[in-house]
């Protein structure tokens, strides 16, 4: 009874300390520690799992924000979550943040062709972040490009059309670098949104044509040709077209679609003086090329090269046999086997020759030309004087005849005498020259006496002193 007693006013005690103000506020303060301690227990493994895949990616090594990491995973929740804290500055440089390889958020996201991300990046976006470059000098719409992922480029496009002339190193364009990677869907947008890409070329001149034809990619071929004929006759530095760095492939199809525009193409020559047929007969791996070349019309199967050989003859020294059945099969022969086969130093100095001689018959039909205009001057001058005489004597002519008439005239006045006697006048006695008719003759007679000659003679010397030839002046003056 006294043990039960005993253990009941233990308990009581035990129940009456727990339920004392001091008891409850130390289990409070023990409960909210243990709480605390587990939230910053449960933030350092939340730390420590980031700070893992970090270390996964290697992005301590490569200088990666979580802004990079989630733009490469393509984590649009997350990228979304970042992009939606701190102020437009703290945004602005977190977008154009690049890490040691020089790459951006919206470089990974368009290298991985995540849409969405890149879509998210570009609305906090501005021209110039967009543009950045990496170590690689490719920027987010280059490198979209080389990967093929049209649905990023036309995100890109939309943002900014100007991306599109981007270049990377060597004034490599994006339709170049699409081109080379066969993307012929990426090149057919770029075309869509500028042809004049087709036209940059490279540092060493080779077009994106080039470099299509020269891959063997046939539809990105027959895209460029379709947007531009003409580019088909662009060449490199060495001379070449894109036909001479197909025939070194073994694409037949990608042969023929470049001589559709146009078949004169066939026989342009490279600085060597090499034509397409000269470039495949060496290689002389691919007969089927060679074949195919030979059924273009008008090619020249006997052209010869600087080095003085036809396909023949470079055939022959690569030791194919049977290239060079082929090719004697069309007509094709040695160079030494033509007719007086001119050399290059022939050609060149025939060709000066010509030139010489053109010139020299130049020049003499030039100095024919002036013996002939001088005798032409002569014969007008000479017509000149003989109209000039002929004027001056038939002015001279008129004037003294008229002189005469009216010299004769004065001496034969007509007479009105005093027949019957008059007061103040005597009988005989002229009594005309009062009358009107009188005066007008008397005038009249005296005018054709003295100014007809002058008026006669007058213009024939004033027109020997305009002469512009001094013997023309000589004769007037005789």
């Amino acid at each position: 009874m006294e043990k039960q007693q005993s253990f009941q006013a233990r308990t009581l005690g035990k129940q009456q300390s727990f339920h004392s103000p001091e008891k409850r506020k130390s289990f409070r303060l023990g409960a909210m520690h243990r709480q605390k301690s587990f939230q910053v227990g449960a933030m350092d493994k939340q730390q420590s799992s980031w700070e893992k895949r970090i270390s996964k990616y290697g992005s301590i090594k490569r200088g990666d924000s979580p802004l990079h990491l989630a733009s490469r995973a393509g984590n649009l929740l997350q990228v979304k979550e970042i992009l939606t804290q701190g102020d437009d500055g703290l945004l602005k440089g977190l977008i154009s943040m690049q890490n040691n390889d020089g790459e951006t958020a919206l470089y990974l996201a368009a290298e991985s062709g995540h849409v969405e991300v890149v879509r998210e990046i570009l609305l906090r976006s501005d021209a110039q972040s967009a543009a950045l470059k990496a170590n690689n000098s490719l920027d987010a719409f280059h490198i979209a490009a080389k990967e093929g992922h049209v649905d990023v480029l036309k995100e890109l496009l939309s943002f900014s059309p100007e991306l599109a002339m981007t270049v990377g190193l060597s004034n490599v364009t994006t339709l170049y670098t699409a081109a080379t990677q066969g993307h012929t869907d990426v090149v057919n947008l770029l075309l869509d949104s500028n042809a004049n890409l087709a036209k940059i070329a490279r540092n060493n001149g080779k077009t994106v044509l080039h470099a299509a034809a020269r891959m063997g990619h046939v539809e990105v071929v027959k895209s460029l040709l379709t947007k531009e004929p003409r580019i088909s006759f662009e060449t490199d530095r060495k001379g070449q077209t894109a036909l001479h760095l197909a025939v070194k492939g073994q694409n037949v199809d990608i042969v023929m679609e470049m001589v559709k525009p146009d078949h004169s193409i066939i026989n342009l020559k490279d600085v060597k003086g090499n034509t397409p047929l000269h470039i495949a007969s060496r290689k002389g791996r691919y007969l089927q090329v060679v074949q195919s070349l030979l059924t273009v019309e008008g090619i020249n199967v006997n052209a010869i090269n600087k080095a003085g050989e036809t396909a023949v003859d470079v055939s022959e020294k690569n030791g194919s046999e049977e290239l060079t059945a082929i090719l004697r099969d069309v007509g094709a022969v040695a160079a030494k086997e033509l007719e007086n086969p001119p050399s290059p130093a022939k050609q060149l100095k025939q060709t000066v020759s010509d030139i010489k001689h053109d010139v020299q018959s130049q020049l003499q039909q030039t100095r024919k030309t002036g013996i002939g205009v001088q005798k032409i001057k002569k014969r007008l001058k000479k017509l000149h004087v003989e109209g000039l005489n002929n004027a001056i004597n038939s002015s001279t002519v008129v004037a003294v005849l008229i002189a005469t008439i009216a010299f004769a005239a004065i001496f034969t006045v007509p007479g009105q005498y005093v027949e019957t006697k008059i007061e103040g006048y005597t009988l005989g006695e002229a009594y005309i020259a009062n009358n009107a008719e009188f005066i007008i003759f008397f005038v009249s007679d005296s005018l054709a006496l003295f100014y007809l000659p002058c008026r006669g003679c007058g213009p024939d010397f004033y027109n020997c002193y305009r002469a512009e030839s001094k013997e023309t002046y000589g004769v007037c003056h005789q």
